[in-house]
């Protein structure tokens, strides 16, 4: 039994989790320093949305993405075999009017069948008050939606500006995913989800982490004209589908 297994009670039903532990106290600590230093060499633009895949040259980032507390709960959700598809930090400083806007992950990944489950990892406490993710529950059971353009590009923190249209009864289901630093969240890749500006002056930084079973292929490029360059962080790959990198470092001890 993992430590998530209670939140992850409903995960089918929604598409979504929540508030779940990942990391004590002084792990939390030590996460945020180690962001805070990163962030000082790479400057705040490219915090904002333009750290990818940091797993492989940054050691922090790894610990993190193999984290065996957040492969307990993703293994609940997909099965034994898990590969870690990609990480990308989202950080949104404020007062700011960036956004993300409605949008379902899967659109955009090129695979087949669809399905990848992302956790979120809190490095900020993130909530209302400065922008916390939303999302729409059950929206996973209804497949990949038409997404259009948003009109605002330059406040759009999306990589190729993309937004989907959401009916009002969907709006007022809206849950607001708030989480301590050092909690994690789970959602599906055809969970309906965004987040509205930081008016505060707090930074709300996280590290999204987009893992998949085995089987799951790549049939088409995904949005940034790429392969996926998939590590295999627990159990076996007899599928093959894609090209497994080594470890960038060793196992972690947490």
């Amino acid at each position: 039994m993992s430590n998530c297994d209670t939140q992850l009670a409903n995960f089918e039903a929604r598409g979504y989790a929540r508030g779940i532990r990942a990391a004590d106290s002084s792990a939390v600590v030590r996460y945020r320093q180690s962001f805070d230093e990163l962030e000082q060499r790479e400057g705040r633009a490219k915090c904002q949305k333009g750290l990818f895949d940091l797993h492989f040259s940054v050691p922090f980032v790894w610990e993190l993405a193999s984290h065996p507390a957040i492969l307990d709960c993703v293994e609940s959700l997909l099965g034994p075999d898990l590969l870690l598809m990609g990480s990308h930090f989202f950080c949104k400083y404020g007062p700011s009017e960036a956004f993300v806007a409605w949008h379902q992950d899967l659109t955009y990944w090129g695979l087949e069948p669809q399905l990848a489950v992302s956790a979120w990892y809190a490095v900020d406490d993130s909530d209302v008050g400065n922008g916390c993710m939303q999302v729409i529950p059950g929206s996973h059971r209804g497949g990949i939606r038409g997404h259009g353009k948003s009109s605002d590009p330059s406040a759009n923190l999306l990589s190729i500006n993309q937004q989907l249209l959401v009916a009002e009864d969907e709006l007022r289901a809206v849950v607001n995913i708030e989480l301590a630093a050092g909690e994690i969240s789970l959602h599906h890749g055809l969970t309906i989800h965004g987040s509205p500006p930081n008016r505060s002056s707090r930074r709300r930084c996280g590290l999204a982490m987009i893992y998949l079973p085995t089987h799951v292929r790549q049939v088409r490029e995904n949005s940034l004209g790429t392969d996926w360059q998939t590590v295999l962080v627990r159990g076996e790959n007899r599928h093959r589908n894609f090209n497994d990198h080594p470890w960038p470092f060793p196992a972690a001890i947490v």
